[in-house]
């Protein structure tokens, strides 16, 4: 499929379109947006943001350069923009995580019920021990990376390889379900 045909069936929805860019792009977008964050895990929240927002807008979708081009222009803002409010988050000292657990809380509650909450909690089941602890803790307890790693006796960096690990497996097992499970796993610490 040529780019053009791509974005004209991600336009019209179709999903194996959208898969076809997000095998080609997410790996390298990940890396690049790693590159000016130094976090694996937020790095891969910007690329996925980037490609919920790629989905979500599609019926709109107007490119003008090449595909390639608007998704690193996309992710290289959003990354920016972390890198700004994270700045101010610092100096106001204001607490991130309650703002987006609560939008992750409001989500998850739309979906309660349904076949993609039932998938979710099946491919979690399926984490390897250490790694569905560790998920566990993080998105449905809420403790930070510090609290999980001084509650395992690990470190912080453990800790964040076996979220990356966790995403990385969920993504792949879920990746039917891939434009409304993004919006699931987009959040962090």
């Amino acid at each position: 499929m040529s780019e053009q045909e791509l974005i004209a069936g991600i336009a019209k929805g179709r999903e194996d379109a959208f898969e076809v860019v997000f095998r080609a792009y997410y790996a390298a977008l990940c890396t690049y947006a790693n590159s000016l964050l130094k976090d694996p895990a937020e790095a891969e929240e910007v690329v996925q943001g980037t490609f919920l927002s790629l989905w979500e807008s599609r019926q709109g979708l107007d490119i003008h350069t090449s595909l390639k081009s608007y998704l690193y222009r996309a992710v290289h803002n959003t990354c920016l923009n972390r890198l700004k409010h994270y700045k101010v988050r610092q100096a106001h000292g204001t607490e991130y995580k309650s703002t987006n657990s609560e939008a992750v809380d409001a989500t998850i509650e739309q979906v309660q019920g349904s076949e993609l909450e039932r998938q979710i909690a099946t491919a979690i089941e399926k984490l390897p021990n250490q790694c569905q602890t560790v998920f566990r803790l993080s998105r449905q307890q809420g403790f930070s990376y510090a609290e999980i790693a001084e509650q395992l006796g690990v470190s912080v960096k453990a800790v964040d390889k076996q979220i990356v690990r966790a995403l990385r497996i969920l993504r792949e097992e879920l990746r039917d379900y891939l434009p409304a499970i993004l919006i699931l796993i987009m959040f962090k610490n």
